[in-house]
């Protein structure tokens, strides 16, 4: 298992990161448990969460995630061996979040609160990379598309060197070391990357999908992330699980995921099963298996720092992880290129 700095932190992270947010949903505290120990041994040092996880977000699975990371910490040690990366939820409705059913914002005050669950729950005294999970701003999010802009000048945001402000008080008081974005667009990285030029944190990182049915990260940001060493943390490499093909033409196997809680909506528009249908014929064709072909792909991006992967179970763990073993030739990329040009980004 490889390793590459997390942006300018001098902080060396596994090039694939183990995405924990079924953890407390999809997967009991045991069976988490047992994923980090395979992950740990296996190389990785890179474990990421976020407050708001289990996923689908609810009421009675909020924080259960680092709950269950926290009880492994507690009883396994070594928490000084790893990078644990939470996020505190950007602006959100949902009344489970905020004392009160108070709307979720990137405040000063909700941060703070936020920030200080996390460490409860995943009983330790820091983290070492704490994300911003989704933007305050009105923005199009998880491949919906669009963003608002009615009257932009006047648009209800929290100002970004307000959030960031308070990010580098907590990074001063010890609580958090360094600072990352999510689901976040150029326009974003650019303004909290100026702000920090006013001793506020530099962001280290930028989390957002990315995989080879949503190369969208390419166009703009992945100059961005290497000109700027703010690295992408790949999520959903496999899309959500549509690029092993189970869900090909409305296929819903029992106990997976877009079965269970029909979140799947990001990965069922027009083309894309026709683009994963030749992503699959490809790999028929080199003798690999697709699982580990999409996953290698991501991993090989120059701009990618590391790649979030997640699995339900250990048989899939360890097929994820046989990926670090598969190298993107020159000859691999160019035919996956060249799939990519026909079917281009079918899901953003």
């Amino acid at each position: 298992m490889k390793q590459r700095e997390l942006g300018r932190t001098g902080l060396l992270v596994s090039e694939i990161c183990l995405g924990t947010m079924t953890f407390g949903q999809q997967n009991t505290e045991a069976e988490g448990h047992a994923q980090l120990d395979l992950a740990l041994e296996r190389g990785i040092n890179f474990i990421d969460t976020a407050e708001l996880y289990a996923i689908p977000p609810k009421a009675e699975t909020y924080g259960a995630t680092e709950t269950i990371i926290g009880s492994w910490l507690k009883a396994r040690g070594g928490r000084d061996r790893l990078i644990i990366a939470s996020k505190v939820v950007g602006r959100s409705a949902s009344p489970w979040f905020r004392p009160g059913g108070e709307e979720a914002r990137l405040t000063p005050r909700q941060i703070r609160y936020a920030l200080e669950g996390s460490l409860r729950r995943l009983g330790t005294d820091y983290i070492d990379l704490y994300q911003l999970h989704w933007p305050d701003r009105q923005i199009g999010l998880f491949g919906a598309g669009g963003t608002t802009f009615d009257d932009i000048t006047k648009a209800d945001e929290v100002p970004i060197e307000e959030t960031l402000a308070v990010l580098g008080d907590l990074v001063a008081e010890g609580k958090i070391r360094h600072v990352g974005l999510s689901n976040e667009t150029a326009w974003g990285v650019s303004r909290f990357l100026a702000e920090s030029r006013s001793g506020l944190p530099r962001v280290a990182s930028i989390q957002n999908a990315y995989n080879l049915i949503n190369r969208t990260f390419e166009i703009g940001l992945a100059e961005m992330a290497l000109r700027e060493r703010v690295g992408l943390l790949a999520y959903s490499p496999l899309a959500q699980g549509y690029l092993t093909g189970k869900y090909l033409n409305g296929a819903r196997p029992a106990g997976a995921r877009t079965t269970l809680f029909d979140r799947g909506q990001r990965y069922e528009k027009p083309g894309v099963d026709v683009a994963i249908e030749a992503y699959l014929a490809l790999a028929r064709a080199e003798g690999l298996d697709p699982v580990q072909l999409a996953i290698a792909f991501v991993t090989s991006r120059p701009f990618v720092t590391s790649n979030i992967i997640g699995a339900t179970s250990l048989a899939q763990l360890e097929t994820i992880l046989g990926s670090v073993d598969l190298v993107i030739t020159p000859e691999l990329e160019e035919k996956i290129n060249a799939i990519h040009q026909v079917h281009s980004n079918p899901a953003p």
